[in-house]
């Protein structure tokens, strides 16, 4: 029985992280990112960035930089438990509003990460991952609009500490990772 109740916890402990990536990335939040990394961790963004992830993480300001708005909405995770040791295949929808010298445009992803885990001194975190587009979708110029009635006076979501989360919840902080 102690064995299933930690394979849940574990699970559920992946699982976790992934979401907290889905914020970090989404905020800007670097710091918080490099939680979710073992020190020696791999990353892959393919063109942006391949190397050791702390590098890929040092390098985010510039890369996210131009991204007005980010948005990764995971759903599919397929995880393999081995010890402390994990394989999994997060499916993701990532949509980037980027800004170009005279307009923005919207770059909608389908894909998925392709990562590895592992829990040192009880903490689950990313030991490399790999992110695999599947399809792309491009609307040039944007067509973000928050001028319609419909979101009219609706809080609007941006990258860092001014995101209405922030002030919003009293467990959501900058930088630290909850609940872990």
């Amino acid at each position: 029985m102690q064995t299933q109740v930690q394979r849940l916890l574990d699970l559920e402990a992946i699982r976790n992280l992934v979401h907290i990536y889905c914020r970090a990335a989404d905020r800007h939040d670097h710091k918080l990112m490099r939680e979710l990394y073992h020190e020696d961790a791999l990353d892959d963004h393919g063109s942006f960035f391949k190397g050791l992830a702390m590098d890929f993480i040092d390098k985010l300001p510039e890369i996210q930089a131009p991204m007005e708005i980010l948005h990764h909405n995971t759903s599919t995770h397929n995880i393999e438990l081995d010890g402390d040791k994990a394989e999994g295949e997060v499916y993701v929808i990532a949509f980037h509003r980027v800004a170009l010298e005279k307009r923005s445009i919207d770059l909608i992803v389908g894909g998925r990460y392709l990562d590895k885990y592992e829990k040192r001194e009880g903490v689950w975190k990313f030991s490399h991952r790999a992110g695999l587009a599947d399809w792309t979708h491009i609307q040039d110029p944007s067509s973000v609009d928050f001028s319609h009635p419909l979101v009219s006076g609706a809080l609007v979501g941006q990258a860092g500490l001014d995101d209405p989360s922030y002030s919003f919840f009293q467990g959501f902080t900058a930088g630290k990772r909850s609940n872990v």
